[in-house]
């Protein structure tokens, strides 16, 4: 554990680093991951939020080195990956009061046996007073579950804000200040367009709902802790919940006897004749997380696929399927791709764009066998048009 682990006087970080996980339910985390768990000692002391239950021990350690005895466990959200370590933590300190929202304990019935657990129900504007300091909770549906809820010290002017403003990062040190920002930054962003894309309105009610109280860290449920960036991580937000786009184009494809590989180059080349940032990215060698992310602020985006079997090839449509989970918002494109003796890519991929709400900008753009200089030319054309829009945008 990290020596420095103090977010203020009596008020700690107790949580767990996993330096080894790279997969979070499908989402790469080649950076690792934090579980984030938070003691706050006064006349009485709440532990907030657990870990994942393969981390206990750890978790109990780290709580044994600054209290015997803990009064109230705040679970500020139900997932397992904050509150599967719950049952070990009850066990150690029956007396403890778990501390949520309705919604929470309906969902924590649904994981574990709760028949014997002493639950204090709370919402909005409710508060707990510790001694010197209180809990104050405010509830954040679906941000990113129905029972999401922050946990704020007005005295300390601390949000505990849950998977707002999280990482999945790995690191030796706690805070975004002893860290490389830009890493981080990076990881938020990943971290939102993989988890929150799909949640920008409750996200934007959210910061709406804690924009009327002082924070002076934000002290989220993965990664580092924000104390010296608190301005460029709640910016950064503002424009991933609306997807505001950047002049940035994407052309994704998958190919089989790479003549959809070629048709891809060439609409790149038109696109970057534009002065767009323009990039070009294939299916198989960059995984979902890192497509999503791309995604969240690119204005025009091609789909491209070879024909399989009457259909587009699995990983774009593995791609496809992951990206119309997350609804990104605001984004224009078309489809292209070859085919053979049998049809049927561009068109599944042209549908799904539609039922994408994605701005469709013109028919699928088509290949037999192999793109001669004519379908070159068509394809560098359709690059601009994704460069015109990008810049309109």
């Amino acid at each position: 554990m990290s020596s420095n682990t103090e977010l203020a006087k009596n008020i700690n970080w107790v949580g767990y680093v996993d330096w080894s996980v790279r997969d979070f339910h499908g989402y790469e985390t080649n950076s690792g991951a934090t579980y984030n768990s938070y003691l706050v000692k006064d006349e009485k002391t709440a532990l907030i939020d657990t870990v994942k239950h393969f981390y206990t021990d750890n978790l109990l350690k780290n709580i044994s080195s600054h209290t015997e005895n803990i009064d109230y466990i705040i679970v500020n959200h139900a997932e397992p990956d904050h509150a599967s370590g719950l049952p070990e933590v009850i066990s150690k300190y029956p007396n403890a009061k778990i501390v949520c929202n309705k919604k929470c304990q309906n969902i924590l019935s649904g994981y574990h046996d709760v028949s014997s657990w002493n639950f204090h129900i709370v919402k909005t504007g409710d508060v707990i007073k510790l001694g010197k300091r209180s809990l104050t909770f405010v509830e954040t549906p679906m941000a990113h579950w129905p029972d999401s809820m922050c946990t704020y010290v007005p005295e300390e002017k601390i949000l505990f804000s849950m998977d707002a403003f999280g990482q999945h990062f790995a690191s030796s040190e706690r805070f975004d200040d002893e860290v490389d920002i830009t890493a981080v930054m990076n990881e938020a962003k990943k971290y939102y367009a993989n988890i929150l894309m799909l949640f920008g309105k409750p996200v934007g009610k959210a910061l709406e709902a804690v924009s009327g109280i002082e924070i002076d860290m934000i002290a989220p449920a993965h990664g580092v802790i924000w104390r010296s960036h608190i301005d460029k991580i709640i910016s950064a937000y503002k424009d991933w919940i609306v997807c505001k786009p950047k002049k940035k184009v994407l052309v994704i494809y998958d190919t089989m006897w790479e003549s959809t590989k070629y048709m891809a180059q060439a609409i790149v080349d038109g696109a970057s004749e534009s002065g767009v940032e323009a990039k070009l990215i294939y299916v198989r060698s960059s995984g979902i997380t890192e497509i999503a992310t791309e995604i969240l602020d690119a204005s025009a985006i091609a789909f491209g696929s070879s024909t399989l079997n009457g259909e587009m090839m699995p990983m774009m449509s593995a791609a496809m399927t992951y990206i119309k989970g997350l609804r990104p918002t605001g984004k224009s494109g078309f489809a292209f791709g070859s085919y053979g003796w049998g049809r049927g890519a561009t068109e599944s991929i042209d549908s799904m764009l539609k039922t994408m709400n994605i701005e469709v900008l013109r028919p699928p753009l088509k290949c037999k066998w192999r793109p001669d200089d004519e379908v070159l030319e068509e394809c560098k054309n359709a690059g601009k048009i994704l460069a015109k829009k990008a810049k309109e945008s």
